[in-house]
């Protein structure tokens, strides 16, 4: 068991893995990364299996001593990583000794950088997940971002491989982004305006009122037909809301469990990672495709991790 003693723990950062499904008929939210593409790429880095726990950090990260050798890699937003305050390169394996301080600066592009050790962080799994959901005070270090003082236990592996990111796979980070969308469930609550006006308006800003549960969009209101109340059903990360004012919230992984206003449709799986790195004032556009186009591109994306192991750079 190697140990990791927190300094300072940043601004928002929590423990995170693929998410807590399975028990949202019982009101327990899915929790989990945000950005699904960094989260993984980083366990590619180390060796981990994709859906292992890691440190999700937002917008400052966090102060860091190593009590052993030990890997990691860094991926998402550019937080200028230093061990020793030197710069430390993203996106690829790195070794820390005993004694190393990994320290982060604020964020220079996305809002949210993620950062994975080579093997398992040692928490307590709750409901099948150790990913951290913060007002329930589930899962993670005691259901709560990390603070000075706590103390990380990771289980290390023996993986000896050193990767680096393909360039051709790094993200890219973008103050305006298209999102494409699947209608439904209750696209059949809005008008044929209120439909061409979310695609076809001109976009969408996100306000101040965004954070890891869900994100307030202002633009062209969105049309109904009658109300906007719906008998609560069951809620997707990526579920486009919209209440009476016509302007649309996009749930994400902190989401409630289910929702009772009208749901015109839901961001596809691949688009899920750019709308995870989008803060106030960034721009969203809209584009439908069918169920089919979605399937098609949900997969392609999930493939492409098989295709990133392979092209990774690997030396010793």
């Amino acid at each position: 068991m190697s140990s990791i003693d927190v300094i300072n723990g940043g601004i928002l950062t929590t423990i995170q893995d693929s998410g807590r499904y399975g028990y949202q008929e019982l009101g327990i939210p899915t929790s989990g990364a945000m950005d699904d593409y960094n989260f993984r790429l980083a366990n590619i880095l180390v060796g981990n299996k994709l859906d292992e726990a890691v440190l999700e950090m937002t917008y400052f990260g966090p102060t860091l001593k190593f009590n052993e050798d030990l890997t990691l890699a860094i991926t998402g937003s550019d937080m200028s990583p230093k061990i020793n305050g030197q710069a430390i390169p993203m996106f690829e394996t790195i070794k820390v000794k005993a004694g190393d301080t990994l320290q982060f600066g604020k964020v220079n592009e996305g809002i949210r950088s993620y950062l994975a050790f080579g093997g398992s962080i040692d928490v307590p799994m709750v409901n099948g997940s150790k990913s951290t959901h913060i007002k329930t005070k589930m899962g993670g270090i005691d259901g709560r971002a990390l603070k000075a003082k706590d103390t990380l236990n990771i289980k290390k592996s023996r993986e000896k491989t050193m990767r680096r990111i393909p360039e051709k796979y790094l993200p890219k980070f973008s103050h305006c982004n298209i999102l494409r969308v699947v209608l439904g469930p209750q696209d059949d609550y809005f008008t044929e305006k209120g439909i061409h006006d979310l695609f076809r308006s001109g976009g969408y800003q996100v306000t101040k009122d965004f954070d890891r549960m869900g994100i307030r969009l202002k633009g062209t209101e969105i049309e109904h037909k009658e109300t906007a109340d719906i008998i609560s059903d069951g809620t997707n990360f990526g579920s486009i809301q919209v209440p009476a004012n016509g302007q649309p919230i996009i749930l994400v992984a902190d989401r409630q469990t289910t929702g009772g206003y009208t749901k015109i449709g839901n961001v596809i799986t691949p688009d899920l990672p750019k709308l995870a790195q989008m803060t106030f004032l960034d721009k969203v556009l809209f584009q439908k495709v069918t169920i089919e186009e979605a399937q098609k591109l949900t997969l392609e994306y999930k493939n492409k991790f098989d295709d990133i192991k392979k092209e990774s750079i690997i030396w010793n």
